[in-house]
C-alpha cells in the first residue's frame, strides 16, 4: 500500500505539470488523481491503526474513543458528533471519558504521520478497524469528516451513565438526573434515541460490549478492581472486568451469556459483569427478541452492527 501511495504521488507531480498546459483534460485528471491518493493514505493509515491494535491490544479503548466522541449528539439540537471535539482537553476531562486519554496517546503518532486525514476520521477510523481486526465486521465508513475547535465541545452529561441514578442524558442540562432514574431501559432509549437511533440500534451497538472492560477505578459500575480474565492484562493496562471471558474478540458471546444468565437463568460467573443496562436487553420486551436473534445467529448481529456502527460514525459531521 505504500508502494502505492508512493506511485500516486508521482503520477500527481506529473499531472501537475500537465495541469499548466494540458488544458480541461489535464485538470480533470489531476482531480481524479488527488482522490486517488487521498484514499491510499487512508488505506495505508488503516494499516497502520491496525500494527498498533496488534502491538498493544488497544481494540477496546479505540472503540470507546470513537463512541464517545459521536455519542455526544443531539439530533434535536444538532450539536455534538462524531467530529473530532473529544482530543480537546475540556471534553477529555469530562467524567464519563476517564481512561481515554490513553486512546489520544496512542493514535497521536498516526495523526502526525497523516497530518492531512482529520481528527475526526482518524479516530472513527481507529474504531472501525479495531472492530475488524478482533474479528468482527467490516464497518464500510465514509471519510472526509472536518475537526472542530474548542468552541465546539458538548455540554458534559449527554454521555450514557453505566448505572442508576440516571441522567436525564438530553436537553440544556443532561446531566441532571431523569424521570425514570432507575429504569436502564428507559437509560438506553432516552440515550440513543436522542441521537437520532433506533431500538434495533441500541442493541446492535450494546453487542460492542463482548469486547473490553469495566474499571471500577474510572466510572464505578465494576464490583472488583480486576478479574481472573484481565488480571495479566494484556495491554497498557491491566484489571477491570469483562462481559465475557474472551474480551479481545469480537463475537456474539454477549448475548450468548446474556441469553444463558439473564433470560434463562443460570449461574453467573463473578468474574464477569453485567451491568443493569445490560440485562435490560434481556428483561425489556422491545428489546429481548433482537438480543434473543443476535445470541442465536452471530451473521445477523454483524450485518446489523456494522450497519449501525456506521450510523452511528456519521452523527453529527460536517463534510470536506
Amino acid at each position: 500500500m505504500i508502494g502505492g501511495a508512493l506511485a500516486a504521488r508521482e503520477t500527481y507531480t506529473h499531472l501537475i505539470r500537465r495541469v499548466e498546459w494540458g488544458g480541461r483534460e489535464g485538470r480533470s485528471k489531476c482531480i481524479v488523481c488527488i482522490s486517488f491518493l487521498k484514499m491510499a493514505d487512508y488505506k495505508s493509515c488503516e494499516a497502520d491503526v491496525k500494527a498498533l491494535i496488534q502491538a498493544e491490544n488497544c481494540g477496546p479503548v479505540l472503540i470507546r474513543f470513537a463512541w464517545h466522541d459521536s455519542g455526544a449528539y443531539d439530533a434535536k439540537l444538532g450539536k455534538g458528533g462524531a467530529n473530532g471535539s473529544i482530543i480537546h482537553k475540556a471534553e477529555l476531562a469530562h467524567g464519563g471519558n476517564a481512561g481515554l486519554s490513553l486512546a489520544l496517546e496512542l493514535l497521536t503518532p498516526i495523526k502526525a504521520k497523516y497530518d492531512a486525514i482529520s481528527w475526526a476520521d482518524l479516530i472513527q477510523m481507529g474504531s472501525a478497524v479495531a472492530v475488524e481486526t478482533m474479528g468482527g465486521p467490516h464497518i464500510d465508513l465514509k471519510y472526509g469528516r472536518k475537526d472542530v475547535g474548542p468552541e465546539d465541545v458538548p455540554i458534559e452529561g449527554r454521555l450514557p451513565s453505566a448505572h442508576g441514578p440516571f441522567q436525564k442524558a438530553d436537553g440544556p442540562a443532561p446531566a441532571e438526573v431523569g424521570d425514570k432514574k432507575d429504569d436502564p431501559a428507559a437509560r438506553n432509549r432516552r440515550v440513543f434515541h436522542r441521537m437520532g437511533l433506533e431500538d434495533r440500534d441500541i442493541v446492535a451497538l450494546s453487542g460492542a460490549h463482548t469486547v473490553g472492560r469495566v474499571h471500577k477505578s474510572r466510572s464505578g459500575a465494576a464490583p472488583n478492581e480486576s478479574s481472573k480474565y484481565t488480571a495479566d492484562g494484556p495491554g497498557r493496562t491491566k484489571g477491570g472486568m469483562p462481559w465475557v471471558p474472551e474480551w479481545l474478540v469480537f463475537d456474539n458471546s454477549y448475548f450468548r451469556y446474556l441469553k444463558d444468565t439473564v433470560a434463562e437463568g443460570k449461574a453467573a460467573d463473578p468474574e464477569l459483569v453485567t451491568l443493569p443496562t445490560d440485562a435490560a436487553l434481556m428483561n425489556d420486551p422491545g428489546f429481548k427478541p433482537i438480543a434473543m436473534s443476535y445470541a442465536e445467529d452471530q451473521a445477523l448481529f454483524f450485518k446489523d452492527y456494522a450497519a449501525s456502527h456506521k450510523k452511528l460514525s456519521e452523527l453529527g459531521c460536517v463534510w470536506a
